[in-house]
């Protein structure tokens, strides 16, 4: 929204405890002690090297305990999981729960297979999403090898809504 009286810069509101980044008159950016809000333009990374992501400390990792339906629990925006290495046969899928208290309903969940499948012939999908955890589904590609080594799977949350 346009401010009468504001021009280009930085104000501070007392009151509100936040700080504005005014540009061209209109309050682009807002921050404040729970994060930061676009009201204009986008977010943009242009370093090669560098990127949108989250830092030291945001992630978790955990090991599934028993087999590869066993729900794992990680309370974390990112982080690894570690699934057990019973075997998954040939042309199979199998399906668990991974409880985290930072997921919500509209997140989209992002997965990548890090390591350890047997020939890389497993992947991992999300099937559910749910208020406070997700389902991975992994899928065994193969059709005559069965999958016997303990995959890493990296996890990150971006947080969404529908409206």
């Amino acid at each position: 929204m346009p401010f009468s009286g504001k021009h280009n810069g930085f104000w501070r509101d007392l009151q509100n405890q936040q700080l504005e980044v005014v540009v061209a008159g209109t309050s682009a950016i807002t921050l404040s002690s729970s994060g930061a809000t676009f009201t204009a333009g986008s977010l943009l990374s242009t370093v090669a090297a560098g990127g949108i992501g989250y830092g030291t400390g945001a992630g978790g990792a955990v090991t599934q305990a028993s087999n590869r339906t066993t729900g794992a629990t990680v309370n974390a925006i990112s982080g690894a999981i570690t699934t057990d290495d019973a075997s998954l046969a040939a042309g199979a899928e199998a399906t668990f729960t991974v409880t985290n208290s930072s997921v919500a309903i509209g997140d989209v969940i992002v997965l990548s297979a890090r390591s350890g499948q047997t020939a890389a012939t497993s992947i991992p999908a999300v099937t559910t999403v749910a208020a406070g955890s997700f389902d991975i589904t992994l899928t065994n590609l193969n059709a005559s090898t069965a999958d016997t080594g303990p995959m890493i799977i990296n996890f990150a949350v971006i947080k969404a809504v529908s409206a």
